[in-house]
């Protein structure tokens, strides 16, 4: 019996600018839950797996982009038809993570903890899975540092929510 969770089709890989891509169809998207007009999902490409957010087209269908890396894991080109099987990325929806305990001295010591809630929910999130996932103490430590520093307004142009490489904002 299928999984009415996951979603399979053929998708023919095409370029765009300098990314590569293919458009998912919107009877597939429909069943997906957006957030913020993003739709995190998780999937296989000629059976290699992958983890990536749907991004809505103004006036088309939602494009999932395929990164070199991908492609060469699906053994699969641009121009080709591959098979794809996606789902919603539901551990994203609901997995809450941990403040570490660096940031909530700071933001304590220094007052923030108010601006640092005033952030959108999924701010906040975007920025503790980030820190959750930083690898090394030296890294984790310079990152909270930049965060105080935008909270504070002590950054050129930086608005918050905070400039961080973590993907789309949700």
């Amino acid at each position: 019996m299928a999984n009415p969770l996951k979603h399979q089709f053929k998708a023919t890989i095409y370029k765009t600018g300098i990314n590569f891509c293919v458009d998912v169809p919107a009877e597939i998207t429909a069943a997906l839950t957006a957030i913020k007009g993003y739709i995190r999902i998780k999937g296989t490409i000629n059976g290699f797996a992958f983890t990536k957010f749907l991004v809505p087209v103004k006036g088309g269908p939602y494009r999932l982009f395929v990164n070199m890396a991908t492609l060469k894991g699906a053994k699969t080109k641009v121009g080709e038809t591959a098979d794809f099987i996606i789902e919603q990325e539901a551990e994203d929806l609901e997995k809450e993570y941990p403040m570490p305990d660096r940031l909530a001295v700071l933001l304590r010591e220094k007052n923030l903890q108010d601006a640092f809630n005033t952030l959108t929910y999924h701010r906040r999130k975007d920025i503790l899975r980030y820190l959750n996932n930083i690898k090394t103490p030296h890294t984790l430590e310079k990152n909270i540092n930049k965060i105080v520093l935008q909270l504070e307004g002590k950054t050129p142009g930086g608005d918050v929510p905070i400039s961080l490489s973590i993907g789309p904002r949700l």
